[in-house]
């Protein structure tokens, strides 16, 4: 079992409060304060300090807290091992557009046992990558990049990226060349967005950049970029499954072929293989 000091540590780091952690933990303020003293004595470091009156966790207590969380998740596969437990709660992260346009169906089926809870969060890579480091997400559905030698992965789906236009569009349904797709107005999602980075990656190997647009557009909805697409405002590019989802036309740029893994990404090592073949069903490649 972990040590009812680094439980309180990790309370501590969630609460970051002494008086909310030890009513949390039914002890007194003051056991709290004590558990921590001994932590810091055991690994000779400091883990908590004041900067202008709130609490900061130092560098120690990160490093301390990454692998506390880490123990605590191996402790948990383990007893539901020994008990042979079914899976019924999740905890599971999507990136943008794997959360608006393939997570839902899953989730759907997942909940539709009544025993089954299920908790999802939407977010950017990065952050779903941080909060897997510390425990908090049982895995995450991401597309693009991540450091395969750190994380246990699960390929989903290889997804073709492709532009999309209306239906009245010249484009629809064709292969265009790079010198028609410089004359139109692009709309795309803001900087630092996953799908704005492949678009100005091909982009980049074929010498041209978003500015070299007739016109460029920045949502970052993309429900609002779909409406004007379909308006016929501009063109823009999505993962297929988006396109065909949205009924729009789609086309590709002459020469170019675009196409990105979907992963489950997820620790090693504390069972959680089996957690998304149980939320996932057949529908695993």
């Amino acid at each position: 079992m972990l040590d009812y000091r680094l439980e309180t540590f990790l309370s501590l780091c969630d609460t970051m409060n002494y008086r909310k952690s030890a009513e949390l933990l039914h002890i007194t303020q003051p056991a709290v304060t004590q558990h921590i003293h001994h932590l810091e004595h055991i690994y000779d470091c400091k883990l908590f300090e004041y900067e202008s009156r709130h609490l900061k966790k130092t560098r120690s207590a990160l490093i301390l807290e990454k692998y506390a969380r880490t123990m605590q998740a191996y402790e948990a596969h383990m007893v539901q091992q020994l008990q042979n437990t079914e899976i019924h709660n999740l905890s599971i992260g999507a990136t943008k557009t794997i959360g608006e346009c393939i997570i839902g169906k899953y989730g759907e089926r997942f909940i539709s046992n009544e025993e089954n809870e299920l908790t999802l969060l939407v977010d950017n890579t990065e952050h779903l990558l941080t909060l897997i480091d510390n425990c908090k997400l049982d895995f995450a559905l991401i597309e693009g990049n991540f450091d395969k030698t750190k994380y246990g992965y699960m390929l989903f789906s290889k997804e073709p990226f492709v532009g999309i236009c209306s239906a009245d569009h010249p484009f629809a349904n064709r292969e265009v060349s790079l010198g028609e797709l410089l004359e139109q107005t692009i709309i795309c999602r803001e900087e630092g967005s996953g799908t704005r980075d492949i678009l100005e990656n091909k982009l980049i190997d074929l010498n041209e950049s978003i500015s070299h647009f007739k016109r460029s557009i920045c949502i970052n909805s993309f429900s609002i970029i779909l409406d004007y697409v379909r308006k016929n405002l501009g063109i823009s590019f999505v993962y297929e499954v988006l396109a065909k989802q949205s009924n729009l036309p789609t086309f590709t740029i002459k020469g170019t072929k675009i196409q990105r893994e979907f992963n489950f990404v997820y620790l090693k090592n504390i069972g959680s293989e089996k957690k998304i073949q149980n939320f996932i069903g057949e529908d695993l490649q």
